[in-house]
Parts: C-alpha cells; sequence; structure tokens
C-alpha cells in the first residue's frame, strides 16, 4: 500500500541518475502569441507530459533501495516514466524476456510485477504497487484536465473548448465554473499555472509534471497540482483528458 502522501519524498542519489540521463518528455505547442484572439477564446495546449499518449492505465512502482515511487504508462513502444521531478519518454528495446524500454544510460526492465531501473550510479529493484486506469473523455465530457485533491475533498476541471475552469470544493458543496489566464506555460519542465486576476473571485492552479499519488486510495498520476482558493492551499493529483 503506497504511503498515504500526495507528495514522496525520494531519498538517494538514483533521482538525480534519472534526472539527468534521460530526455524529458515531448510536449504540445502553444497558441500562436500573436494570434489574440485565439488566445481569448480558445483553451491552452497543455505540455503532452500531463497525458497518458495512447496508454490506458498508470502503474505505481515501489522502488528501493532508494524509496524511490515512480509511476509509469506503456503508449505503445514508448514508456512513459514519471518521477518526482518531471517526465521521460523510453523506447522499448529488444530482450530475451520482459519488456526493456532503454533512452541512452538509462532504462525500465519489467517483468511481471518485478522491474529493475539502471542507471549510471546505480539499480533500483522496483516492485508493482497499484494500476489505475487512465481517465477519458467518456468518463468526463468536455474536460481536457482533471485535477483532485482530500481532506476536504475538491476537484478542478478545465474545460477543453475555452479557457474556463469548473472548481468544486468542500466535497461538492462550493461549485463554480470560473474564467482563468495562462500566467505560466513551460512545455520543457511540464508546468503550468493558471490564474484568476479577479480579487473577488481570486483562485491559482499550479500544475506541474511528476510522479503523484492519491493520498486516500493510492492511485498513481501524471501530474501533481495545487489550488489555491479563498485564501487556502490544498494539493492533488491530476491527468491531462485527450480527446
Amino acid at each position: 500500500m503506497i504511503t498515504p502522501a500526495v507528495r514522496l519524498v525520494v531519498l538517494g542519489t538514483a533521482i538525480v541518475a534519472i534526472g539527468g540521463c534521460a530526455a524529458l518528455e515531448p510536449t504540445s505547442s502553444a497558441v500562436p502569441s500573436d494570434d489574440k484572439s485565439a488566445l481569448d477564446t480558445q483553451a491552452p495546449l497543455l505540455p503532452s507530459a500531463l497525458f497518458s499518449g495512447q496508454a490506458d492505465a498508470f502503474e505505481a512502482w515501489h522502488c528501493s533501495p532508494a524509496r524511490q515511487h515512480l509511476v509509469t504508462a506503456v503508449d505503445g513502444e514508448i514508456l512513459r516514466l514519471w518521477s518526482l521531478h518531471g517526465a521521460w519518454r523510453l523506447p522499448q528495446a529488444v530482450v530475451a524476456s520482459g519488456a526493456r524500454y532503454q533512452d541512452g544510460e538509462i532504462s525500465f526492465w519489467n517483468r511481471g510485477e518485478q522491474a529493475m531501473v539502471e542507471t549510471p550510479r546505480g539499480q533500483l529493484k522496483c516492485e508493482l504497487a497499484a494500476r489505475r486506469d487512465a481517465l477519458t473523455r467518456e468518463d468526463y465530457p468536455g474536460v481536457m484536465f482533471r485535477g483532485q485533491g482530500n481532506e476536504p475533498g475538491w476537484t478542478v476541471a478545465m474545460a477543453h473548448d475555452s479557457p474556463q475552469l469548473t472548481l468544486s470544493t468542500q466535497y461538492g458543496q462550493n461549485e463554480e465554473t470560473l474564467p482563468y489566464m495562462v500566467s505560466v506555460m513551460d512545455n520543457d519542465a511540464g508546468r503550468v499555472v493558471l490564474e484568476n486576476a479577479d480579487a473577488d473571485d481570486f483562485f491559482r492552479v499550479r500544475i506541474e509534471a511528476g510522479a503523484c499519488f492519491d493520498g486516500m486510495s493510492g492511485h498513481p498520476f501524471p501530474a501533481r497540482v495545487t489550488l489555491t482558493v479563498d485564501g487556502e492551499q490544498y494539493s492533488g493529483c491530476g491527468q491531462g483528458i485527450a480527446p
């Protein structure tokens, strides 16, 4: 069972190796800045590191000796890998048994519910801890990104066709749909910050690509979400939802 915490502390130097040896997840491009009308009326294109690609599920892995927790999703012949520090894509390699994915000096070798992560600084032995079906538009029509958290329960749902999002707080007791502006769009880092400058309805949603685990269920997600609203800050997880 995954420790019930949204942000998991990663110890040891293996994460440094992961961060330095594999290419960052390719990302989508934003709406052209010279098209002002498009910026005012269309939803932004989010970094692809927030999505599952064609994968239909996410898997959580507990690794040792460093207390490293990873999230993976098999996207055809590509393994999407998320750690605390970001997201990577590892192409499939030819092996005699199991499924091995490698990019440079980093590799992920999966054999059923066991896996080994190799880096220039050493190895991590991992065990499958949880699995979750990826969210779809069938589950959440018209939503291109959904974040959620607990205690108290909250959700944020970004519309796919306009710069609006729906905030639900206090276990669904309070819900409102509000416009937002994009204050940060860092495709390389998989980071997005959305805000409403209206002082009466101010909120901020910070989205970052990286391994995240639901604080109650332990289910894996590819993004960490921080919601600031009504003077309070909430932490949770999220996932991009493609058409």
